[in-house]
């Protein structure tokens, strides 16, 4: 079986621990506030977060306003992008972040009207650029079914805390850009996914928020893990992030 290559830290085991145990305290203080407008409140940001890592300009309320069906003048590709999101978010439960198939449909309609290829593997070279830097080149087309497909077995057969598989899962997922657009969103969407397994709870501490809220040093968190080929500074990032978020 691959193993993507990643060392775990003492700060990141003690990052772990500390986590597990915010864990209840944090789902004992939801089941007093009201759940589903909570909810909703959530699910705005979550979009608006993600879509504005993007570039998407719409703010929060006009992202409220698409998803409670009032008319909103922006552009039409914008208006499309947060009308997708909505329709991705709301297969939130059916989706299973272990399923390969899930992965496609989830990015067929977060792309829809917006990409020619959407729901499929892109078939040509992608780079990463910072302004006009290439930073990072993706592998080639062709190796991108057989990446992802060693990603997803890894990450179902593998036997480190779901904590740690999130965040390899989602920095090698960016690593390898598996399509020709959406790979941002599509990876956020997946550890948020892969975390809702752990405990029902990361559905209102969604990995799009922590990182539109820290939007350069996830970056640096990303290009350092590439740097030293190993997912261990990425891991402590995101696992930062996550008991930050606890604590809001």
């Amino acid at each position: 079986m691959y193993i993507p290559p990643f060392t775990i830290s003492t700060n990141a085991i003690n990052l772990i621990a500390e986590i597990s145990a915010q864990i209840e305290p944090y789902a004992i203080r939801l089941e007093q506030s009201d759940g589903l407008r909570l909810r909703k409140a959530n699910r705005v940001r979550t979009i608006h977060s993600s879509l504005a890592i993007e570039g998407n300009m719409l703010s929060e309320n006009e992202v409220k306003d698409i998803i409670d069906g009032k008319t909103v003048m922006a552009p039409l590709r914008q208006i499309q992008e947060v009308k997708n999101a909505i329709k991705t978010y709301e297969l939130y439960e059916k989706l299973n972040p272990f399923d390969v198939n899930d992965l496609l449909k989830a990015h067929g309609t977060m792309m829809m009207a917006l990409t020619d290829d959407a729901g499929k593997f892109r078939r040509g070279g992608v780079g990463v650029f910072s302004e006009e830097r290439l930073v990072h080149m993706a592998p080639p087309a062709d190796h991108v079914p057989i990446l992802i497909d060693d990603l997803f077995e890894w990450l179902k057969q593998a036997k480190d805390h779901l904590l740690i598989r999130s965040c390899v899962f989602h920095y090698e997922f960016e690593f390898i850009h598996p399509f020709s657009d959406g790979n941002g969103r599509m990876g956020r969407l997946w550890q948020s996914l892969i975390l809702g397994r752990l405990h029902p709870l990361f559905e209102y501490l969604p990995v799009e928020n922590m990182v539109y809220a820290n939007q350069e040093a996830y970056y640096n968190a990303i290009q350092h893990s590439t740097a030293t080929a190993d997912s261990g500074p990425f891991i402590e990032f995101m696992l930062q992030e996550i008991l930050k978020s606890q604590d809001s």
